[in-house]
Order: structure tokens, then C-alpha cells, then sequence
């Protein structure tokens, strides 16, 4: 039955998987008369919504995720919800992903993906950054946080290595994700940067990484120095901070923890009391001697 019950979420992520790869690389594959109209993005938050949701639930019956990892998620979110506007993005300074990525990390694809949706929900709420872009945004988060759940065994020196480096990479892709979901409308036609509906997928590409490399290298570099820099800086005191937690609830796999833990007597059994009374045996009555019929002696 479990097995049965991690297919659902194993079933879910793929389905966040399979949406992201339409609501962003559309443009590759269709062929619109015209230009394309953001009006999607409504379309877009809804499926990104449902699938967080769709995630959560399929979590929490397959034994994911309890009462203290659902509030875990909260809190999380609430951190990452408040450094994302302070660090305001000057130049591709921002504080919020290195949090997808250590979360993602110690709790899993499943927790990384639903943190990553949630706090860009939250915090666009506290900005009033609401707009077209922000289900693109969740979803791009989404997946900060859900391919560091699925990055391989490392520990010590060389998992900050391969979280820096998962961290640079990361904000590359996050960039290029978020200009690719405005670029087919943001400089209309005749330019040579411009997305033609009639080009090839790889004539649009070409346009796209030039669009990218003229605009947007920048504010990718800068994420990306800034996560890389953030996790070797305070990653190993937060790895095990989130793991320290992660033992409290019902993040770790139970064969993680070898079974559980044998049950020690309460107190020393003591000796029985010395009785007077001989033993008998109790499925036995207890027959008196009585006198014989005739015998009046003692």
C-alpha cells in the first residue's frame, strides 16, 4: 500500500514536470496565427496550484509529510517570503533561492517543489508583485527546489560543492526560464531578437539565447554568485540545523532509523513474597481429612 501511495507522488511530480516543460517551451512547438496572449497565465497559477496541492496531498497519505512538517513548510516559506524582499534583486542579488535549495536538499523533491511555489506566492503578495509573470514564477522556483531534492549523495566539503555549483546553474535556468515566458511578446516583430511563429524551433532558440545574452547575463550572474557564495557560506551550519529538525518529524524514511527504538521495562520485577501456604496445585480442590464413619478417637 505504501508503495502504491509513493506512485501518486512520484505521479504528481511528473505531472509539475510535464506542465512546466508546456507553460515555458511552448513557443518552440506551436504555431500561433498571431502573437500569443499573456491571458494564459491565469491558466498557468491555476495548474500551478492544483499540482502543489495535488503534491501536498499525495505527501501526506503516503507518509511524507505530517502535522510537523506541514508547519515546517510554513515557517520556511514565511523565512523565505520575508528575505526575498529585502534583498529587492539589485543586480541579481537574491537571498530567496539558497533556502529552495538547502530545503530541497534535506526534505526532498516533494517539499522543495511545494516551497518554491509557495513562498514566490507569498511574498508577490507582500510586494504586490501579483502580475502575468508570477504563476511563471512559482513555477520556475518549483523547480529550484525540486531538482535539489533529486541531486546525488554527497556529504562534507563536497556537498557544498555540488550545492554551490547546483546553485549557479540553478539561477542560469531560472533566468532563462522567466525570459523565455515573456520573450514571444515583449519586442514584437521585425526585429532580429523578435519570436517568429513561422521560424524553426532552433531558429527561435538562437533568437532567444541572443535576446538572453543581450539583456538578462547580468542578473543571472549575480544570482548566481550570490547562491554559490551563500551556500559555502552558511551552508553547512543550515544542512544541519534543517536535519536536526528533518529527525523530529516525519521527513526520514523509517529504515533510516533502523526500526523503533526497543521499549526498556519501567522497573525491576520483584521477587514474589514468601508465603506460609504450601503449594498446591489450583486445578486441584483443596479436600479436608474428615473422619471416619466409627471413630471417636482423636
Amino acid at each position: 500500500m505504501t508503495g502504491d501511495r509513493r506512485w501518486a507522488s512520484t505521479l504528481a511530480l511528473g505531472c509539475a514536470v510535464l506542465a512546466g516543460a508546456v507553460a515555458f517551451g511552448w513557443p518552440l512547438f506551436l504555431r500561433p496565427e498571431g502573437s500569443a496572449s499573456p491571458l494564459q497565465a491565469p491558466i498557468v497559477l491555476g495548474v500551478v496550484l492544483g499540482l502543489v496541492l495535488s503534491i501536498v496531498l499525495a505527501e501526506l497519505v503516503a507518509g511524507g509529510l505530517d502535522v510537523k512538517a506541514l508547519a515546517m513548510l510554513g515557517v520556511l516559506a514565511a523565512v523565505g517570503s520575508i528575505l526575498r524582499p529585502l534583498s529587492a534583486g539589485t543586480a541579481g542579488f537574491e537571498l530567496v533561492f539558497f533556502l529552495l535549495i538547502l530545503a530541497g536538499r534535506v526534505f526532498g523533491a516533494s517539499f522543495g517543489f511545494a516551497l518554491g511555489v509557495i513562498t514566490l506566492f507569498t511574498s508577490a503578495l507582500i510586494t504586490s508583485g501579483v502580475g502575468p509573470w508570477l504563476p511563471y514564477q512559482m513555477l520556475a522556483a518549483g523547480f529550484v527546489g525540486l531538482f535539489a531534492g533529486w541531486l546525488p549523495k554527497a556529504s562534507g566539503r563536497g556537498e557544498l560543492v555540488l550545492l554551490a555549483g547546483y546553485g549557479m546553474v540553478s539561477a542560469f535556468a531560472y533566468g532563462w526560464l522567466m525570459d523565455f515566458s515573456f520573450w514571444p511578446f515583449a519586442l514584437g516583430d521585425g526585429t532580429q531578437l523578435s519570436f517568429d511563429p513561422s521560424a524553426t524551433p532552433l531558429q527561435n532558440l538562437h533568437r532567444f539565447v541572443l535576446f538572453n545574452l543581450a539583456t538578462s547575463m547580468g542578473w543571472n550572474l549575480g544570482r548566481a554568485l550570490t547562491n554559490a557564495v551563500v551556500i559555502l557560506l552558511v551552508g553547512a551550519p543550515l544542512l544541519r540545523l534543517l536535519r536536526r529538525t528533518a529527525r523530529r518529524a516525519a521527513f526520514v524514511a523509517a529504515e533510516t532509523h533502523g526500526g523503533p527504538p526497543p521499549v526498556e521495562p519501567l522497573a525491576t520485577p520483584l521477587p514474589a513474597a514468601a508465603s506460609s501456604v504450601p503449594d498446591r496445585d489450583p486445578a486441584r480442590p483443596e479436600v479436608l481429612p474428615t473422619r471416619r464413619a466409627g471413630n471417636t478417637g482423636p
